[in-house]
């Protein structure tokens, strides 16, 4: 998952501490609201330090820990991989940053979603996918295959 829409009201703030928008927000919210709908309810989140990240996760409404990644801060795909073959949940939600993570999710999967908008992974872009192997150490690029893919918009507009 791509985090939800950023706030840009005050130019000078770091990019690290910039919250979400009220859209963001509001996405979200909605978006814990189809994971939830789908059956598709992590056991892990792996997050972004960053704050609009954390608030994503936190709008999300999951009621999970979502222990700070530092890694995933502006990570490039190669350091995402690293990070989720450590993980140890089940069903894990990983969060993050374009334009690392619109590759990073493009490369995981042996097909891409026939959608519009995956090439570009806007703000709040979700994936799921699924891997048969026999662990999170064991994924590589290319072995996800697509179970589901949503944006934003379609669930607020």
């Amino acid at each position: 998952m791509r985090h939800a829409k950023s706030s840009w009201a005050e130019p000078a703030m770091a990019d690290h501490n910039r919250p979400l928008n009220k859209r963001g927000k509001r996405s979200a919210r909605a978006l814990g609201d189809w994971l939830r709908g789908h059956d598709h309810v992590p056991d892990q989140i792996l997050c972004s330090s960053a704050t609009r990240a954390q608030l994503t996760c936190q709008g999300l409404e999951l009621g999970l820990p979502a222990p700070a990644v530092p890694a995933l801060y502006h990570a490039e795909p190669g350091a995402m991989l690293q990070v989720l073959q450590k993980a140890t949940g089940r069903c894990v939600l990983m969060i993050g940053h374009n334009p690392g993570i619109a590759e990073f999710a493009d490369r995981l999967v042996q097909t891409a979603p026939d959608h519009d908008r995956f090439g570009d992974y806007p703000t709040g872009a979700t994936l799921v996918a699924s891997f048969d192997v026999p662990g999170w150490a064991d994924v590589a690029w290319n072995t996800g295959q697509v179970i589901d893919f949503v944006i934003p918009r379609e669930l607020t507009d």
